[in-house]
């Protein structure tokens, strides 16, 4: 589908993590997911579309068509290699002056802190737009962390209050997301909207009529391999699961860099509950693997501590699988609770046990959940959301 008005260029910009590696290895998560696919959807839209980010390999070359429309570019800010994602703040400064040398565009999108730090002021000097998506926002020092949530740097809330209060326009991705912006960083409400992400149905499709389930039944969580991902109570609920019901817990996704030996603590935790030959860790799955693991599976765990979102959760309902959720950030948005899944304020993994239970044992129950999941999910394309953000940009360029 393309736009009927003047089309645009924009420069996406994604310092820290590549939208054109593959989600769930290393610290590439949902972010790199929607950044692609929003730029892939702007692109059949009939703009023109630069996403820019470090070079990690000195085999990247500086530019790669992703899709018609779609060029990645990779500037060398930093040695060309992986690098925790906690380091990056040194690359702002040889980030941005690569950043210099590239356009022209009408707009900048900036996707996280590192990102919007770098892209501003280049916005500035040409006098264009810029738009900030921070997908994870920083505690302040003196707020209590959330489980499992890490303490930044000194400079990230204040690099983030900056960017809420300077940036033409912040983009988020749920009412939640919305709330933190103001709230935390002061961000203005009339320069804050909200663009869903959306969800390719055609990838991450339910079973077809028919299809075999495994002989074991099997439920999936997927996400990196870290404590904010609450992976531990995962474990817990189905380790309290009668045996005769018990399903198998499929972990998909790769080690948080910054996650040291999480890996061997789920392991240990297996073992501590008797279900060590229960819970498999598969790595980080390609998008058509990760879809095909979903459709086969009893239902969707997402268990995080913190979500701005929750992607994983809207593509295991676009799978037509019942996804049993924390109530944490913008989960409570993704999951219409009661509807396409459960949203569980408890973290007792007794609770999640049982809802997990009456998931595997009533189909009747299951089924209902899986098809207004899909339903769900099939108002939600990447169509939609690249409409959302063309809106802003049109509005912060005056062209509305």
């Amino acid at each position: 589908m393309s736009t009927t008005t003047e089309p645009l260029r924009i420069g996406l910009v994604s310092l820290h993590t590549s939208p054109g590696d593959e989600p769930g290895s290393g610290e590439v998560g949902g972010m790199n997911v929607v950044v692609r696919h929003q730029a892939e959807a702007l692109a059949d839209r009939g703009h023109q579309v630069e996403i820019i980010t470090r070079r990690s390999s000195p085999t990247q070359p500086d530019s790669v068509s992703l899709v018609p429309g779609v060029c990645l570019r990779f500037l060398s800010a930093g040695p060309a290699q992986p690098v925790p994602k906690g380091e990056h703040d040194a690359f702002i400064e040889p980030f941005r002056a690569g950043l210099e040398e590239l356009g022209p565009y009408d707009v900048l999108h900036s996707h996280h802190w590192f990102s919007g730090v770098a892209a501003l002021p280049v916005a500035r000097e040409r006098g264009i737009p810029h738009v900030q998506s921070f997908h994870s926002i920083a505690a302040e020092s003196d707020t209590p962390l959330s489980e499992g949530e890490r303490p930044e740097s000194a400079g990230r809330p204040a690099g983030e209050r900056m960017l809420a209060r300077e940036s033409d326009a912040v983009v988020v991705v749920s009412s939640a997301e919305a709330a933190t912006v103001r709230t935390r960083l002061g961000g203005d409400e009339s320069r804050t909207w909200i663009v869903p992400p959306g969800v390719d149905g055609s990838v991450f499709r339910p079973a077809g009529a028919g299809a075999r389930r495994a002989e074991t039944p099997y439920v999936v969580a997927a996400a990196r391999v870290q404590p904010l991902k609450g992976l531990d109570l995962a474990i817990e609920a189905v380790g309290g699961i009668g045996r005769e019901a018990r399903p198998t817990l499929v972990i998909a996704g790769d080690a948080s860099s910054e996650a040291g030996d999480y890996v061997d603590e789920l392991r240990r935790l297996a073992a501590a509950h008797g279900i060590a030959d229960r819970v498999t860790f598969v790595g980080p799955q390609s998008r058509a693997d990760l879809a095909f693991l979903f459709r086969g599976a009893a239902a969707v765990l997402v268990p995080s501590h913190s979500e701005t979102y929750g992607l994983v959760a809207l593509e295991g309902s676009a799978s037509g699988v019942p996804v049993v959720a924390a109530a944490a950030g913008g989960l409570r948005e993704a999951v219409v609770d009661g509807e396409t899944g459960v949203v569980l304020e408890s973290r007792d993994p007794g609770d999640w046990a049982a809802e997990i239970e009456r998931i595997l044992t009533d189909d009747t129950y299951a089924a209902g959940l899986a098809a207004a999941g899909r339903e769900h999910a099939e108002r939600l394309s990447w169509e939609r959301s690249a409409a959302g953000l063309e809106d802003v940009y049109r509005r912060v360029l005056g062209r509305s």
